[in-house]
């Protein structure tokens, strides 16, 4: 199966993308994974990549779509894969089309502005082991101590509620309207994300014909 994911930041694309990984054995692909992979490589392009993100810009289209178009080829990716993460532009959306890579479904995974905001302001982070908790949803045995080592837990400088509505502004002008173009093909379901990890993962599976 050759899926994509798209959804807000904070509706827990990640966390699904590690559920359909292992239920359908294929490998969950991010880019963000990717460009990491690149820059410890230590190689001229990964110099410049790093060069670009710590100067504050973004990669473009064509950097982007020619590092998945080569992890694409990877063997592990034979038997389907699932992108979380791209694409992220009806650019990289028609680059991907040039692939001739036939993808079978995009899962959209709806959750209200409201709900996101409150989801992500509320996550914490270890300091020393980045684990990572919720103050309602995941709380810590004793409050701003991680239960695994004793860190400190911090609010993620992109977790903060404007920081979160520039990141939805963005989504919003950028990323959705991929629902629309891929709804045209006859390719996009929709998945609503639950409270509960449980009934979100369900909801995924009905939206995937699974159950």
């Amino acid at each position: 199966m050759k899926l994509i994911l798209l959804g807000p930041p904070g509706a827990g694309k990640g966390t699904q993308a590690e559920f359909l990984s292992e239920r359908f054995g294929i490998p969950a692909i991010s880019t963000g994974a990717i460009i990491r992979d690149v820059i410890a490589s230590g190689s001229d392009e990964g110099k410049a990549i790093k060069e670009r993100i710590d100067s504050g810009n973004l990669l473009s289209d064509e950097t982007v779509v020619e590092m998945v178009k080569n992890r694409l080829t990877k063997e592990d990716c034979k038997n389907g894969f699932m992108l979380d993460g791209f694409p992220r532009t009806i650019n990289q959306a028609k680059a991907l089309d040039d692939m001739e890579i036939v993808i079978d479904k995009v899962l959209s995974i709806e959750l209200s502005d409201e709900e996101i905001i409150k989801r992500l302001s509320g996550r914490r982070e270890c300091k020393n082991c980045r684990a990572s908790y919720h103050v309602e949803d995941n709380p810590p045995k004793k409050p701003g101590v991680c239960d695994r080592c004793g860190g400190e837990l911090i609010i993620r400088a992109d977790d903060n509620p404007e920081t979160i509505k520039n990141r939805l502004s963005v989504y919003y002008e950028s990323t959705e309207p991929l629902k629309s173009y891929y709804e045209k093909k006859g390719l996009l379901v929709t998945a609503r994300g639950q409270k509960a990890l449980p009934d979100t993962k369900r909801e995924v599976l009905k939206a995937l014909g699974e159950i």
